[in-house]
C-alpha cells in the first residue's frame, strides 16, 4: 500500500521541493496550507507529473481549526507515514517596530504551531506505522542574525525541541528529525529545494541522525 505525507507548509519552495521527492519515492503527498488558490495550482502541477496528490486547506497558526483540518485529512486519508513542518516566517524583520508582540506572532508560527502538529500526529496508529516527523531548521539556531532576531530565537526554540522530543519518541517507536538549512533556500544549487530535499529524504531512509546541519 502507498504510504502518505503530510506537508503542513506547502509552497513554491522547500514545501514543495520535499513534498515532490517523496511522491517520485511513490508516496501520497496531502499539500497543507492556509491558500486554497494556491493549493489548488500546486495539485495541478503534481497532478501533471503523475503524482498522487490532495490538498487541505489549513492555517497552523489557528490551532483548533488546524485540528479538526488535521483530522478531516486523517479520516480521508489514512495515519500518514511521514509528517513534515516547514511553516515559517522568514522575512527581515524592521529593528526599530520590533516589539513583543512581533516575537510572539513568529512563535505561534515557527514553534507553537509545529508542536500543535506533532501533538496531533504523535498516536499510537502512527507509532504502529513507525511514523516520521521532519522539520524544517535553519542555521540561524546555530549562528543568530540581529535582523532575524525572531526566527533566530525561533529555530534555535525549534532545534531544542526536535532534541528534547526525540529519546521519548524513539522509544514509541517514532522518528524525529531536522535540516538545519544554513543558507537562503532558492539561492543557488546548493542551498535549492530539491537539493535539500534529498537531506530531508536522508533523514528520513536512514534515521541515525536527529539533525542535519546543511
Amino acid at each position: 500500500m502507498k504510504k502518505t505525507i503530510f506537508v503542513v507548509g506547502a509552497g513554491k519552495g522547500l514545501g514543495n521541493g520535499v513534498a515532490e521527492k517523496f511522491a517520485a519515492e511513490d508516496f501520497r503527498v496531502v499539500l497543507m496550507a492556509r491558500n486554497k488558490n494556491s493549493l489548488k495550482e500546486y495539485a495541478e502541477g503534481f497532478a501533471a507529473k503523475g503524482y498522487d496528490v490532495q490538498t487541505e486547506a489549513a492555517d497552523a497558526t489557528n490551532f483548533a481549526a488546524f485540528a479538526d483540518t488535521f483530522h478531516k485529512a486523517v479520516a480521508a486519508y489514512g495515519v500518514p507515514e511521514v509528517l513534515f513542518y516547514n511553516v515559517g516566517i522568514t522575512a527581515p524583520d524592521d529593528k526599530s517596530k520590533l516589539d513583543a508582540q512581533t516575537l510572539v506572532d513568529h512563535y505561534i508560527a515557527d514553534v507553537a504551531g509545529a508542536y500543535n502538529v506533532i501533538k496531533l500526529a504523535v498516536t499510537e496508529e502512527f507509532a504502529a506505522k513507525k511514523g516520521a516527523i521532519l522539520i524544517t531548521g535553519g542555521g540561524l539556531a546555530l549562528q543568530p542574525y540581529i535582523d532575524y532576531l525572531p526566527l533566530s530565537m525561533d529555530k534555535a526554540a525549534l532545534r531544542a525541541m526536535v532534541q528534547a522530543l526525540a529519546p521519548s519518541l524513539k522509544e514509541r517507536g517514532i522518528y524525529i528529525g531536522t535540516v538545519q538549512v544554513t543558507g537562503r533556500i532558492g539561492s543557488n544549487e546548493h542551498f535549492s529545494p530539491k537539493t535539500i530535499a534529498e537531506k530531508f529524504w536522508e533523514l528520513y531512509e536512514k534515521q541515525e541522525l536527529h539533525e542535519i546541519v546543511y
